[in-house]
């Protein structure tokens, strides 16, 4: 009784267990990123420690994980599924921790329950509404606008960009680092993978506009920003960005365009030209082919618009003709 008793009082409450799990979590050998650490203590203080914080480990139920899914984030689909998919990963790793498991297995076993469809459904903007977009933006963000795009580019990674990260002779921007917001401070670091560190080739068209934006926006400093925000030394905020983005995007026609989907766009160009997945993946600092293969299938459904169109130049009365002869 008193060994049983002990054991008891050592098992963690799922809170407990939980922090010490983000703090001392890694992927590929390295501690969580400042951005996923901080999503991860949302989930934790919104939507599992309410109803699993202060309950043993071990007396959480399957019937307790239902019956919480069940009712947790309605409406917001997304946040349920991240929501859930953190709890399954937490106690999936008490249930096979060495060299003693803390639980006996994982009671989080809902099919489907970590998936979700993306609520936003990304369309590429046209080079029209693209030029359309940069045109309306003020002079200094065009360029960050155009690196968005044609090289497929990262916010964070354009906010952090600097003079020394442009290679003019060999036309290539050098992606080191990042910069992320987290709650209210901005946390320079590296890319968000590792294949993010990577050289990316300027098309030659952006040539002019790059060097335009040197000579009038950019300090003669090698560490001087490309983008900074208004007083010239810290990184740009998003909600700036925003503000002149959101008109921009309107007078295109295309209110649902996200800065983001800018790199969208940008991949989906590569892959028109041909680029192979190995080449999608290296200008896009993928680390799996699987998201660079999206973009292939996107140019591919772009590609049949293509075809659909040039019929579409054909008259019918002529169209006809030819099938008549």
């Amino acid at each position: 009784m008193v060994e049983r008793s002990v054991a008891k009082k050592s098992m963690p409450t799922f809170k407990e267990y939980a922090e010490r799990w983000v703090r001392t979590r890694k992927t590929r050998g390295q501690p969580l990123r400042p951005t996923t650490r901080d999503h991860y203590e949302y989930l934790l203080e919104s939507a599992l420690n309410p109803t699993f914080g202060k309950m043993p480990l071990d007396a959480i139920t399957v019937d307790d994980v239902n019956d919480w899914y069940e009712t947790v984030v309605q409406g917001r689909e997304s946040q349920r599924s991240h929501a859930y998919s953190l709890l399954r990963t937490i106690l999936g790793t008490a249930a096979s921790q060495r060299p003693r498991p803390l639980i006996s297995f994982n009671p989080a076993h809902i099919r489907g329950a970590g998936n979700v469809k993306p609520a936003h459904k990304v369309r590429p903007a046209s080079l029209a509404e693209l030029g359309v977009v940069v045109t309306e933006l003020p002079d200094r963000y065009r360029l960050m606008a155009l690196l968005a795009a044609w090289c497929a580019m990262r916010f964070g990674e354009l906010a952090e960009l600097r003079r020394g990260d442009l290679d003019l002779k060999t036309n290539r921007v050098k992606i080191r680092r990042g910069v992320v917001r987290v709650r209210g401070e901005m946390i320079v670091g590296p890319p968000k993978t590792d294949a993010g560190i990577r050289d990316v080739a300027i098309p030659p068209h952006l040539t002019p506009a790059v060097e335009h934006h040197l000579e009038v926006h950019v300090g003669l400093e090698r560490d001087a920003l490309l983008f900074p925000a208004s007083d010239g030394k810290t990184q740009l905020q998003p909600s700036t960005l925003y503000k002149v983005w959101y008109p921009a995007r309107a007078k295109a026609g295309r209110p649902d365009l996200r800065w983001h989907d800018l790199r969208h766009t940008g991949a989906v160009l590569a892959a028109q030209t041909g680029a192979t997945l190995a080449e999608l993946m290296g200008r896009l600092g993928h680390t799996t082919p699987g998201a660079a293969m999206r973009y292939q299938h996107a140019a591919a459904d772009r590609d049949a618009e293509i075809a659909r169109r040039l019929s579409a130049l054909v008259e019918p009365s002529e169209a006809a003709g030819r099938m008549r002869g």
